[in-house]
């Protein structure tokens, strides 16, 4: 299925410079939303996933219907303040400052094997600073799964150590 053509290419945003892909009208398509969701389950069928984890927001579109298919829980990271139990945090750097990201403390157990999943790999520092939670709380991560990834950014390099897998790859900008 050629999943790219549904992809809306918006210029200047979220600011001048940028292309933003957008995939809401992949989502709008039910063949190319089960195209997605049954080729991640198919990436990683037959491998032990107990957790799949997801950055908000748009992560957690893709994240709970991968991890339905897979028989697993699902995990929520998000911003500070955002969820309401007590959270680990980790903090990583961004290209001007720092970001943090929080999970449940309990949301994994020691030696849970942990699914990424999340809508677009661009710099890798979101799902770098998620792998670093799930193995902070004990979790082993088995993979990292993507509908888009912006190659020439490079954010593959920062998952290396995992199974990255994409269904979209764009080598330029």
């Amino acid at each position: 299925m050629n999943l790219k053509k549904l992809v809306r290419d918006i210029p200047d945003f979220p600011k001048k410079g940028i292309v933003f892909k957008d995939i809401m009208p992949l989502l709008g398509d039910k063949d190319a939303l089960r195209y997605m969701v049954d080729a991640m389950f198919v990436h990683y069928f037959g491998k032990r996933i107990d957790k799949v984890v997801s950055a908000e927001a748009r992560g957690f579109i893709f994240g709970p219907a991968v991890a339905y298919h897979l028989g697993a829980g699902f995990v929520a990271v998000r911003k500070p303040g955002k969820l309401p139990y007590k959270t680990k945090q980790v903090t990583y750097d961004l290209e001007y400052g720092t970001d943090t990201l929080t999970m449940h403390e309990d949301a994994l157990k020691k030696g849970d094997h942990v699914l990424l999943v999340d809508d677009l790999l661009a710099t890798g520092g979101t799902m770098a600073a998620s792998a670093e939670l799930v193995e902070m709380m004990g979790g082993k991560v088995m993979g990292a799964g993507f509908i888009i990834e912006l190659a020439f950014l490079k954010g593959r390099e920062k998952l290396k150590k995992y199974d990255v897998f994409s269904l979209i790859q764009y080598d330029g900008e």
